[in-house]
């Protein structure tokens, strides 16, 4: 958001280019550019920062956010910004104004029953967090129980967030199995036995604090390229 903005700031009064945008990869590196405007169609920032990414082999994006001009600050992606990153990266946060101040949404949350593209070519990426990193790489973590955050089976990359040095490995997601969070036994978090089980159902209320009682949560199982 700060680099947005701060490019936002620079553009002047030129009307021809409005909107800077900001997206981060998942080796924490950023890409910025600005939008062209035209009648006939003119990218939008997001897309040529997209494209400055994609000449840098820069891979899929983690986070992405867009700034206006003359003070406006903070601006959400428009409906066509919206699919694209909907197809081409399905795991990007989007940063978008709101009453009490910025936050990072989901892209899926910002195009809610949207199209979709079945041919589109896209690098999934999975999340942990960073306290994971040593036990993920270790192969000592080969499962992880999600909430509303859908991934596929398939080869990823695992993004370790807010790791001080943007750890990130490459992996697969191997099998994906949902159950009622209600009823969820060890056996089916596919735990070592005798382990406690309200002990990871409490922890995963305190990272997903909206979830309900009887949410559908998924538990995957994955390998890393060190660990096949």
């Amino acid at each position: 958001m700060a680099a947005a903005e701060e490019l936002a700031r620079s553009l002047g009064t030129d009307p021809n280019h409005t909107v800077a945008a900001a997206a981060m990869d998942t080796a924490g590196r950023i890409y910025t550019a600005v939008n062209v405007v035209h009648f006939t169609g003119g990218p939008c920032a997001q897309l040529v920062a997209w494209g400055v990414a994609a000449a840098a082999d820069a891979g899929p994006l983690l986070t992405m956010a867009a700034a206006g001009d003359r003070s406006r600050g903070l601006i959400p992606p428009c409906g066509r910004c919206r699919q694209v990153m909907l197809d081409l990266h399905p795991d990007l946060r989007v940063a978008v104004p709101t009453d009490d101040g910025p936050v990072m949404r989901p892209v899926r949350r910002l195009l809610p029953d949207s199209s979709f593209v079945p041919d589109a070519v896209a690098r999934r990426v999975m999340r942990f967090n960073k306290r994971y990193y040593e036990a993920v790489i270790s192969g000592e973590k080969t499962v992880t129980v999600c909430w509303d955050d859908p991934i596929t089976i398939g080869l990823a990359i695992f993004v370790f967030e807010d790791h001080p040095e943007s750890a990130r490995i490459d992996g697969e997601v191997l099998t994906i199995d949902r159950h009622r969070l209600d009823g969820l036994t060890a056996e089916q978090a596919k735990m070592p036995a005798g382990a406690d089980v309200a002990a990871l159902i409490s922890g995963l209320k305190t990272h997903y604090p909206d979830m309900p009682h009887n949410a559908m949560v998924d538990v995957i199982t994955f390998t890393t390229a060190q660990h096949p």
